[in-house]
């Protein structure tokens, strides 16, 4: 569910962007960062249940904002100027924020919210794929080509390929997957344009989810019609949503990243979907068939074999 606009493997600095002396333990911020982005599937599919897709992204995206223009307020940070700067994050908007949230929201009208997580789980092997193609110095080795292959071979466990995806919603299930392939997409764009800026993290993916804000207000009245109600618990779920899954994750995601570097981090990946699938089963009473832990342990197993590097070859001095 990452949605920084600086990758990971390229963190900017700037005096601004030095971390605050942290008061409470990073496994307890990693805990923390786990269970929102799990939850997050559960607040989507309980706030699609009183509003239209576009409005639970839209919605998701005010409060997300608020809460990082509230933390940019508090560190004194500014937007980022330049007119080219702001054209690629609002390409990065569209990739990491707008498109894949709406795609997520529309999935789980027809989807459980326990296969919207697992669909997520996806994204580091889409990412692989893809880091062949569009990053020549991103080289594969046979482990990472296997965890690729064994990712996959997951996923079928998981949409149930042997009993010829019976009971599956095909067009759910697609736009999940969409959602995650997104992501990727958006980090290899994101680090060819904007590493490097000189601007903070904050201050980049403040404008990044503002943008993404004004795109989703400019398309949500075109496509769906006030709301002739406003269910109460829909409301909180989305207000969550952003505040939380939006906001929140995001500030946590860079202290950690700050604190014990971008592997570590992104580790948290890993745990998203075991969270979302025991919320979705516990809270939402979803059905849970056999194939679907199973299945999820296949694609992480495989998500964490494709971030595997190489190590370095020790050179010997003559």
């Amino acid at each position: 569910m990452s949605t920084v606009t600086a990758p990971a493997d390229r963190v900017a600095t700037s005096p601004s962007a030095a971390p605050p002396r942290r008061r409470l333990d990073w496994r307890l911020r990693f805990a923390a960062l786990s269970l929102i982005w799990g939850f997050s599937f559960l607040l989507i599919k309980v706030g699609t249940e009183g509003y239209a897709p576009f409005q639970v992204t839209l919605g998701r995206l005010v409060f997300g904002t608020a809460v990082l223009a509230a933390a940019m307020a508090v560190r004194r940070e500014r937007l980022p100027r330049g007119a080219r700067t702001w054209g690629h994050l609002a390409v990065a908007a569209f990739l990491l924020n707008a498109l894949p949230f709406s795609l997520f929201a529309y999935a789980e009208l027809t989807i459980p919210s326990t296969l919207a997580g697992i669909c997520n789980a996806t994204s580091p092997l889409w990412g692989m794929a893809l880091s062949l193609v569009a990053l020549s110095e991103d080289r594969p080795t046979r482990v990472r080509v296997a965890g690729l292959g064994l990712g996959f071979l997951g996923v079928l466990t998981v949409l149930g390929a042997w009993q010829g995806f019976h009971g599956l919603d095909a067009t759910g299930t697609a736009l999940a997957l969409l959602a995650s392939l997104s992501y990727p997409i958006g980090w290899i764009y994101v680090r060819r344009t904007l590493a490097g800026t000189g601007h903070s993290h904050l201050s980049m993916t403040g404008a990044q989810l503002l943008l993404a804000t004004v795109q989703l207000a400019v398309v949500t009245p075109l496509f769906t019609a006030l709301p002739t109600r406003v269910p109460v618990v829909p409301l909180l779920a989305i207000a969550a949503l952003g505040a939380l899954g939006t906001g929140l994750a995001v500030l946590l995601q860079y202290g950690l990243v700050a604190e014990v570097g971008p592997t570590t981090a992104q580790m948290v990946t890993y745990f998203i979907p075991v969270i979302a699938t025991a919320a979705g089963v516990a809270l939402l009473g979803e059905a849970l068939a056999w194939s679907t832990p199973v299945g999820a342990v296949i694609v992480l197993t495989g998500a964490a074999l494709t971030q595997v590097r190489p190590k370095p070859r020790k050179t010997s001095r003559p």
